[in-house]
């Protein structure tokens, strides 16, 4: 008697989400990454029988909190960032782009443990041990309770662990390391995903806190599955100008905090340095006032920082008007110098504006919008605002103003540094009174705040 055999189904899986497919395409449908869809033939179903668990089930009031404490790093930013510092077994993956300063936190921050008396392995996969050296020398990170190892092997770098016995262990970087018992290059998708399961796994089992540090693709996203970013515990990203000294480092995903917070760091030399007061390096000193010049506050996460807006506006003749921005988006320009020539009167459109920042900052939040439009009417009337004064506010495209969140904190971070008067729109002060030292006025539309601002501007 014939048997009668079933052939196996085959699907496509998309290997960076996960998403499958009945058939074959060139980009997933989820993720709509390209090149990633591979054929899976499926297996047959398994019933999964119940097993006895190892560890019973206890109420959740007697579990040990003790075993989550969260240890702080050293590094004043980076615990803010964190919610606090590192909780044992917790996997933080730490992304940037190349020469951005991943690195070298890192290493600061391992140093930092050690010199608490925890031991601490730095695994690089990227340099030599000579050159973390030279790096760890130039910082001050040398510490006799850090070890280096410079390994590229999965099953090594685990060996590595088992023989140390590390309370923090630091891998640079994720996407460099490979696993013989994978196919492919490091850093393709399916040894990126191997190598980080296990490096979790391994964390979770030893209770070892762990920094993986990892690269961003061209667009800015991090390199590897992205089921790399589910599976660890803390996603920090960091960001900055390659010109500029500033980092900033904020949290995509925190399991143990808040994902607003932001922490400033500042690149030189001898290493990188939290910046508890990262305002005074978007401002410019000068002794007197001048025009196409306003400070605004915005508010990156929950941090108010101050900054300073640049504006210049000269002739075209012949042709057409240029633009050029840097630190503030170029379409919010070209709408607010549309809504200054239609709505208050001042001819900005057929003229050569450029506009800018102070320190590298970028400003991308709208309430800088009625900054950035008061410094270009400054600069187009050559009037510039008085000493002392700020302004913030959403500009529309019908010429009215728009609050802005979280006005206590801004007008409090200016009053802190010394600014005596702010620009706002009307309605700013809903959330709470304005601090002791600055007066507000409050303007209702671009016109008014234009008029209160420069006493040179139409009425």
């Amino acid at each position: 008697m014939a048997t009668k055999t079933t052939a196996a189904r085959s699907a496509y899986r998309c290997l960076e989400c996960g998403w499958t497919s009945l058939k074959w395409v060139g980009r997933c449908g989820e993720c709509h990454a390209w090149g990633t869809v591979e054929e899976v033939v499926g297996a047959p179903q398994r019933t999964v029988r119940a097993t006895a668990p190892t560890t019973p089930a206890v109420p959740i009031a007697q579990i040990d909190p003790a075993r989550a404490a969260v240890s702080s790093t050293g590094v004043g930013e980076l615990d803010r960032v964190l919610g606090g510092g590192l909780v044992p077994g917790s996997v933080v993956l730490m992304a940037g782009e190349p020469g951005i300063g991943k690195s070298t936190l890192s290493l600061d921050v391992a140093a930092r443990a050690a010199r608490e008396g925890r031991t601490v392995l730095y695994v690089s996969a990227e340099e030599s041990a000579a050159q973390v050296r030279l790096r760890a020398e130039r910082i001050g990170a040398l510490a006799p309770r850090l070890l280096l190892a410079a390994e590229t092997d999965l099953a090594t770098v685990l060996g590595q662990v088992e023989a140390v016995g590390p309370d923090l262990l630091v891998v640079d970087s994720v996407q460099t390391i490979a696993s013989s018992d994978v196919e492919g290059a490091p850093g393709n998708v399916a040894q990126v995903r191997a190598v980080a399961t296990a490096l979790i796994q391994l964390a979770k089992t030893r209770g070892v806190a762990t920094v993986l540090v990892g690269h961003v693709t061209k667009d800015g996203s991090i390199a590897g599955p992205r089921t790399l970013e589910h599976l660890v515990d803390v996603v920090l990203q960091f960001e900055g100008e390659r010109h500029s000294r500033l980092r900033l480092v904020r949290a995509i995903k925190n399991r143990f905090g808040a994902t607003d917070e932001v922490g400033c760091f500042d690149l030189g030399d001898s290493g990188i340095v939290g910046l508890a007061d990262p305002s005074r390096l978007f401002l410019t000193s000068r002794d007197r006032a001048v025009p196409g010049t306003c400070v605004t506050v915005t508010l990156e996460g929950r941090r108010p920082l101050v900054a300073e807006v640049q504006a210049l506006v000269s002739g075209a003749p012949g042709g057409s008007p240029r633009r050029t921005t840097s630190g503030v988006d170029s379409a919010r320009l070209a709408m607010i110098l549309a809504v200054l020539t239609r709505r208050s009167g001042l001819d900005v459109l057929g003229a050569d504006c450029y506009a800018s920042t102070v320190g590298g900052v970028r400003l991308g939040e709208p309430a800088v919008d009625l900054a950035l439009a008061l410094a270009v009417a400054g600069a187009r009337l050559d009037v510039a605002l008085a000493q002392g004064s700020i302004a913030f506010g959403e500009v529309g495209l019908a010429g009215d103003l728009r609050p802005a969140t979280g006005a206590p904190r801004r007008l409090a971070e200016a009053a802190r540094l010394g600014f005596h008067r702010a620009i706002v729109p009307t309605g700013s002060l809903a959330e709470g009174a304005a601090p002791r030292g600055i007066r507000v006025v409050e303007a209702g539309s671009l016109a008014e705040a234009v008029s209160c601002a420069l006493t040179a501007a139409p009425r």
